[in-house]
């Protein structure tokens, strides 16, 4: 597993959205994205932090910010998540991980004492022209996007 620094190419993906549309990263060239990768739709972590992003989303655009959510979920289940919390920016579905692997989002992390394979809740800021701004590995679900948006200079909306 790599992982991918302040600089380097953002690499191009095109996954299913929910509502199994092809999204594709290039798609975005010329706008700032947030690609973030988290564990699974509609458990606690990760519906406070979609909701963090939700809650924020006015604010990220009109700082130019287009946000991504990746997960291994498949298209039915991210719909479901999209629509039960009312989320308004496209959740990707990559079942095989193979996006997170190309962003270093899977690894080896450690889940009640164990150490197990499983995605690493991390946050990637590309720029207009593809490369990476700010690489976020392994992050807290809570108070993320707060973070997130100092690092940025974003205030809340």
């Amino acid at each position: 597993m790599s992982t991918l620094e302040p600089g380097a190419a953002a690499p191009d993906f095109t996954l299913p959205d929910q509502d199994d549309h092809p999204v594709s990263l290039h798609d975005f060239r010329g706008r700032r994205v947030i690609v973030y990768f988290y564990p699974a739709a509609m458990t606690p972590g990760c519906t406070t932090q979609a909701c963090d992003f939700r809650d924020s989303l006015a604010s990220l655009q009109g700082a130019g910010y287009t946000v991504l959510g990746v997960s291994r979920d498949l298209p039915e289940k991210l719909r479901e998540f999209r629509e039960r919390d009312g989320l308004a920016f496209p959740l990707l579905s990559d079942p095989d991980h193979a996006v997170h692997d190309a962003y270093g989002a899977w690894g080896e992390k450690q889940n009640y004492g164990k150490t197990i394979e499983g995605v690493l809740r991390s946050t990637f800021v590309i720029d207009e022209d593809g490369v990476i701004e700010h690489a976020m590995i392994n992050v807290k679900a809570t108070g993320h996007v707060a973070r997130l948006r100092k690092l940025l200079g974003i205030d809340a909306a």
